[in-house]
């Protein structure tokens, strides 16, 4: 089970990831996107996934996908085939998948790269922070 994007119907596994997939694309220019979540979800460019996601999949009906995992499957066989077919199934969806930053194969303008610079630098600071917080309360003494 996971979710379609409402505007573009990517499959995204669950909310959090629908939630990013969301505001990443309308970070990055998408209108359509945008609009979806201006209209489903105001102030959204204030808000994380987790505050996100409960809004969005209370909007958006989940929808089963085909889903394979590593250790169900035969290990004789060869993967060659298998990333062209998912990649091909997003750009069915809306392009996007691994050229997600480029529209229509164009590169992505400067406002563009400067917005995914900062959000690739905000997520590192987050997950930095994290790393902090994990290891709040130990000690060395021990």
């Amino acid at each position: 089970m996971g979710y379609a994007c409402p505007v573009c119907e990517t499959p995204q596994s669950d909310g959090e990831h629908l939630a990013n997939h969301l505001a990443f694309t309308a970070m990055l220019g998408d209108d359509e996107h945008a609009a979806w979540l201006d209209e489903h979800a105001p102030g959204w460019e204030e808000q994380g996934p987790d505050e996100l996601a409960p809004t969005i999949t209370d909007r958006v009906a989940e929808t089963e996908f085909p889903q394979v995992f590593e250790d169900t499957r035969p290990t004789d066989h060869d993967h060659a085939g298998d990333d062209a077919l998912f990649e091909d199934e997003l750009q069915r969806a809306g392009g996007y998948g691994r050229t997600a930053g480029a529209q229509g194969g164009r590169p992505m303008d400067e406002d563009a790269q400067r917005i995914l610079a900062e959000a690739r630098q905000m997520t590192e600071e987050m997950l930095s922070e994290e790393d902090d917080d994990s290891g709040a309360g130990e000690s060395d003494d021990e």
